[in-house]
């Protein structure tokens, strides 16, 4: 289990590291934990993201490695906008009730491109609130999440509200690689000790 967690993250930093460099996608990192959670709480479950907005070609790629967590995922989404930058809750912005094909166990990668132009890409809730058109509200996640004002959470069944997310933050290049091998190096790192520490978990 922790060597496939270990050579999955390899994976996506090797991916990332295959795209092509343009100078119009915005690259956005969350470090996933229970303690970020609103209420926290102290589930052992660790998850590393990475959102690639291109407000361009409008996509948005969603790669995504958790693991340990209490109970299988029930639903994992973005949601915006909080209230203020880097706190609180906010409704749910991109497709419901979850992504589509996210794995619901208590480990996994997942990895899909979603066209910000398509109404299967948000709430449809979401896309009233910012103005009834999908170009509008492709506009309002994009600079939300420039804003600091985004979040990715995991749901589990243990946790209906949210096991673990954390906010979304934008990397400047040319740190994005190094900055991203070392969320996810640390991430593989995290669970190999908790496995080593607690086998049966």
């Amino acid at each position: 289990m922790k060597t496939l967690l270990m050579l999955l993250g390899l994976s996506l930093v090797l991916c990332i590291c295959a795209q092509k460099v343009q100078a119009d996608p915005v690259v956005f990192t969350a470090t996933l934990t229970g303690p970020a959670e609103q209420p926290p709480n102290m589930s052992p479950g660790v998850g590393f993201a990475i959102v690639t907005f291109d407000p361009t070609a409008h996509t948005l790629r969603v790669q995504v490695i958790f693991g340990n967590l209490l109970a299988p995922v029930t639903v994992a989404h973005i949601h915006a906008p909080t209230a203020v930058a880097f706190a609180g809750t906010a409704g749910v912005a991109t497709a419901v009730p979850t992504f589509p094909g996210f794995p619901t166990m208590t480990f996994g990668v997942y990895d899909m491109t979603f066209n910000t132009l398509m109404a299967a890409t948000y709430n449809p809730a979401f896309v009233t609130m910012q103005g009834g058109t999908l170009e509008s509200a492709e506009a309002a996640l994009f600079s939300f999440m420039l804003e600091g004002r985004s979040y990715f959470n995991i749901h589990s069944s243990a946790f209906p509200g949210g096991e673990i997310r954390g906010f979304l933050q934008p990397i400047p290049e040319p740190a994005t690689l190094f900055m991203l091998g070392a969320g996810i190096g640390g991430l593989a790192f995290k669970l190999k000790r908790r496995r080593s520490i607690n086998p049966k978990s």
